[in-house]
């Protein structure tokens, strides 16, 4: 959603107003809200988006009741991050104790598969959880889609280093769900969208287009089991391997994250359309998700992709992940809308922007576009450029000295206010 999250409104007005407060008025301020969010607000230590003012109304991607949390942004870990800041701007270990909390909500809904799905339910709902920890179901799909189970995943690392590991039950949670992490990706490099057990060996090739027709074939009843950059996955996977080799200083995680920018090399369509789609098939040809999302060069995530390749180039000190970037902004940039905005699909080989009509059919008019869905995205293809600029002109591509970062949002061009803050949500994705 493009609103900011009401579950941190509070901590929005606090930090708005800090600068005309005195620092004590700034930290009573905080100390309210916190304590208002903590003993008011939470149930079972977890959040949901929007409350009504009395709070009897609670919210997510629906109503929501007080036995259920989301654990996809701007849930349960966004307010635990929230916590974290304010336990790093302050010292007081009531932000700590908070964040603890919101982290223990996250350990009971914690899959067998090892991650997150949309919700954590404390109460009977149609599809619960097959939570290791806590008195689930029988669903077991871990969820990569809308930032799901990295968001649990970051605030875990974050807490757990709070926590100087001590806190046996969330750094165990940790642990399984990097490791899982680490089982459910392929070996070019690719992650799928959800995934029960890990993920199995499949050929490693470069992208092409399809040599059948993409309208009428091609379609996957389980996508979501395919290689996913849909929702800018990659971005948010990486801010979690690089949080992780952060804090745990194991290099498995760096070489996940390596293999993860050689898919991203791998996944970059031929030069006559250099970008990148939302979901491959294992012979890393573009295929069907939703059925609103076909086979295309997609303008949005494709900007994740290029952020994501500079990302790891700087952790990783490896300069050929910078070398797919500036052909994608040389074509991106010739393939604007009239508006200046991106098309979020670029039909394959005709390079027209492509949209759905009414009935879900595809078509080059826009005019009929059905409203839930983002077809035209904001460009950043020049912000992206000057940052591609600076790494090249620096005197050699390099690691350097990190320390582990809250994923609260980022005020670089392109980013706007999300849930875990690290990647820039489409507005109607």
């Amino acid at each position: 959603m493009s609103r900011f999250p009401l579950a941190l409104l509070p901590f929005a007005l606090v930090i708005a107003s800090a600068a005309a407060q005195t620092p004590d008025d700034a930290a009573k301020t905080l100390k309210k809200a916190a304590t208002y969010y903590r003993e008011k607000v939470a149930s079972h230590g977890g959040y949901v988006y929007y409350y009504s003012p009395d709070l009897k109304q609670r919210w997510g991607e629906g109503k929501a009741d007080a036995d259920t949390l989301f654990v996809q942004p701007p849930g349960t870990p966004t307010v635990g991050m929230a916590y974290l800041n304010a336990y790093a701007a302050t010292g007081d270990k009531y932000y700590l104790d908070a964040a603890t909390e919101t982290a223990e909500a996250l350990v009971y809904g914690q899959l067998q598969s090892g991650g997150w799905t949309q919700t954590i339910h404390f109460g009977p709902a149609k599809r619960v959880g097959k939570y290791r920890n806590g008195k689930g179901g029988g669903w077991n799909v871990t969820s990569l889609d809308d930032d799901q189970t990295q968001a649990a995943l970051a605030f875990l690392i974050r807490a757990d280093n709070a926590l100087k590991f001590k806190h046996a039950a969330i750094h165990e949670a940790t642990e399984y769900g990097l490791k899982a992490l680490l089982a459910a990706q392929y070996a070019n490099g690719a992650f799928p969208q959800g995934w029960r057990g890990r993920s199995p060996k499949q050929p490693v090739k470069a992208a092409t287009f399809p040599d059948y027709d993409w309208k009428t074939q091609g379609r996957v009843k389980e996508y979501y089991a395919a290689y996913t950059l849909n929702d800018n996955l990659a971005g948010t996977v990486a801010e979690v391997l690089i949080a992780a080799h952060d804090v745990y200083k194991d290099d498995k995680y760096k070489t996940a994250l390596a293999k993860l920018g050689d898919f991203l090399i791998l996944a970059q369509m031929p030069d006559s359309q250099p970008g990148w789609c939302q979901q491959y098939n294992f012979d890393t040809v573009p295929i069907w998700a939703r059925k609103f999302e076909p086979p295309a060069v997609t303008g949005w995530e494709s900007q994740d992709v290029t952020r994501t390749l500079l990302r790891i180039a700087r952790h990783t000190g490896e300069k050929k992940y910078l070398a797919p970037v500036p052909k994608a902004l040389a074509y991106f940039k010739k393939s604007l809308l009239p508006d200046g905005r991106v098309a979020r699909y670029y039909e394959l080989k005709t390079n027209k922007p492509l949209y759905m009509d009414a009935k879900y059919q595809l078509t080059y008019d826009d005019t009929a576009a059905p409203s839930h869905y983002g077809w035209k995205q904001p460009a950043h293809f020049d912000a992206i450029e000057r940052t591609t600029r600076t790494r090249r002109l620096a005197s050699r591509c390099r690691p350097r000295s990190r320390r582990p970062r809250s994923r609260s949002p980022r005020s670089s061009p392109g980013w706007t206010p999300t849930a875990a803050g690290s990647v820039p949500t489409p507005a109607n994705a």
